[in-house]
């Protein structure tokens, strides 16, 4: 696959903008609730500190920039057209899980600040009255608006309720969210007030779709394909569907010393059984992805047969129908194991995503945006940069309800998300800013040309 490369910019441009990203990603990490270690999370004075750093470094490349009724923070390009042309947005998220590593959606929200950036530098497609600082006229070569936006609550972390964030943006807000709570019984009204929003005004964080272009998301692999593979970006067809259960398991609570074999009903061990089914199963099916994270035994007493033990089940595929296949091959294998011990179980549903496909012509110019790059993007004798589904889910997912999305992966040595030890290198965040900006205008170029 041969692209000619729409960005005339300088590589020392681009590698300066990945090193403001990776310098970037280090002061957002020392904006934390936790000492030693990376905790952000939603409606806290930490959510509040990191959009007021992102909203100065949108409006450093000229951008303006606002915080919505959910606490998103956005920042906002005008086309020369006016200011009532539709938008592109770009971004991701500032929010992170507990004892999070420095990258996981932060390098996307950044990285797209950077596209701005670069589209906007002397010499770049805005013409010679371009400025990376927003002190002249830009001369827009877009056919739209770009937007950057920060996503907050993509994980869940406080609320137990991921995707708040973008949910209100796709206006799929949900008024029993408002009674959630979080571990210290604060309720998402509460915190919301609290942090200085209206809750009566959370619609007016919903976007229309004729507002809106398109989504572009790079984010970071959260898991290994690209480094097994040598390569440094992919091109994301899909994000996976999801369904996730409580499952509870009732035996019987007897004394550990006097209660023989044959009598005992043991919770714990019939729930231990089901775990390990989880794996053999899921192991045994292309892209379906089993985890128990959350397991409980009570009444939990060191000489205390387990009378009940509790555990969760996350399931994530890359088409629904072999997801719902397996919770039905599991559910099965559920019942056997129980019946065996003398056990009972049941389980609720707590979460059901559906698998969401990245619109075709996203896929097409994040593509052309990966082979307009130079260096290592594409592995040694291909011609197509990788295509990855995403078994983990990502803000795009609910935007797809609004607008098309088109998601970009950049390489993540040994896969580790969620973690300390999660990395990304410059040269990576480098050829990942390149090849948005490329999208960026191979989609105007085509918009233009249809």
């Amino acid at each position: 696959m041969t692209t000619t490369s729409l960005l005339q910019i300088s590589p020392d441009a681009v590698t300066a903008a990945a090193r403001r990203v990776m310098e970037r990603c280090d002061e957002l990490a020392r904006v934390t609730a936790t000492p030693r270690a990376i905790e952000r999370v939603y409606l806290t004075h930490e959510h509040a500190t990191a959009n007021r750093m992102a909203a100065g470094w949108m409006r450093e490349v000229g951008m303006s920039s606002r915080q919505d009724a959910a606490g998103n923070q956005l920042g906002r390009l005008e086309t020369t057209s006016g200011p009532d042309e539709p938008a592109l947005l770009l971004g991701s998220h500032l929010d992170t899980v507990r004892n999070a590593g420095r990258f996981d959606g932060i390098t996307g929200v950044l990285s797209a600040i950077e596209v701005v950036r670069l589209l906007r530098a002397p010499g770049g497609p805005g013409g010679p009255g371009s400025d990376p600082f927003g002190h002249e006229a830009w001369h827009s070569p877009l056919p739209f608006a770009l937007e950057v936006v920060a996503f907050w609550d993509e994980e869940g972390t406080r609320f137990g309720k991921a995707l708040l964030g973008s949910s209100a943006v796709a206006g799929e807000w949900n008024e029993d969210w408002w009674n959630l709570t979080d571990s210290g019984g604060t309720s998402l009204r509460v915190a919301a007030i609290e942090f200085g929003l209206d809750p009566s005004r959370i619609g007016e964080a919903a976007r229309r779709p004729e507002e809106l272009v398109g989504y572009l998301e790079a984010h970071i692999e959260q898991g290994p394909e690209l480094h097994r593979r040598g390569e440094a970006l992919a091109v994301v067809s899909s994000i996976a569907s999801a369904r996730r259960f409580q499952v509870t398991v009732e035996g019987e609570a007897r004394h550990a010393g006097g209660t023989p074999y044959d009598l005992r009903r043991d919770a714990l061990l019939g729930a231990s059984e089901a775990a390990l089914a989880v794996e053999r199963i899921c192991r045994a099916e292309h892209h379906i992805i089993g985890t128990v994270g959350q397991f409980e035994a009570f009444p939990g007493g060191v000489n205390i047969i387990p009378g009940e033990t509790r555990f969760s089940i996350d399931l994530r595929g890359e088409f629904d129908g072999e997801r719902d296949r397996v919770w039905g091959e599991l559910s099965r294998e559920l019942d056997a194991i129980m019946g065996r011990r003398g056990l009972r179980w049941r389980h609720r549903e707590i979460h059901n995503a559906a698998a969401v496909g990245c619109a075709p012509l996203l896929q097409d110019v994040l593509r052309e945006g990966i082979a307009g790059t130079s260096g290592d993007s594409v592995a040694a004798g291909g011609d197509e940069p990788s295509v990855l589904f995403s078994p983990a889910g990502h803000d795009a997912m609910t935007l797809a309800s609004i607008t098309d999305v088109g998601m970009l992966f950049l390489r993540n040595p040994d896969g580790v998300s969620h973690h300390p030890e999660e990395a990304v290198s410059v040269g990576d965040v480098g050829r990942g800013i390149r090849a948005l900006a490329e999208s960026v205008l191979q989609l105007a170029a085509d918009r233009r040309a249809a």
